[in-house]
């Protein structure tokens, strides 16, 4: 996670907010390894797709190997998401923010809501901590 990190503030920006480590089983898919989430804020000068392709970038180096195909999913080394992007709503074949999944996902929202439990998700119009309460428990 360190050289996540390392590699976001050297290609990105610089990381101003950074949650908690947070460890938890797989969700959606069956998996005998536990995962490590955590969320970021990041300040950048770059715009969104250029975002994805130095996050993508970085995962590739850090060892993934394949994406998810059609929601299916599978243990993977890394997996960095863009959740919001300065409040835009971007709706493209191969980036879609917000998260079209975030307010589903406990391991997405917990950690979310450590560094920004009031903002608010500019489509559903709940903040992270609405969000993370209103899932099943």
């Amino acid at each position: 996670m360190q050289q996540a990190f390392a590699g976001i503030e050297q290609r990105i920006g610089k990381i101003t907010q950074r949650s908690s480590m947070h460890t938890t089983v797989a969700e959606g898919f069956t998996s005998d390894n536990l995962f490590l989430n955590c969320a970021i804020c990041v300040e950048t000068p770059l715009n969104a797709p250029e975002v994805l392709v130095l996050t993508q970038q970085l995962e590739r180096e850090l060892g993934r190997t394949q994406k998810s195909v059609n929601l299916v999913y599978s243990d993977r080394c890394m997996d960095i998401d863009i959740l919001y992007f300065n409040m835009e709503q971007i709706n493209q074949v191969d980036l879609v923010v917000p998260h079209p999944r975030m307010h589903q996902r406990a391991f997405v929202l917990a950690p979310l809501c450590e560094i920004a439990p009031k903002l608010r998700h500019p489509i559903l119009g709940k903040n992270t901590q609405q969000l993370l309460n209103q899932l099943p428990r």
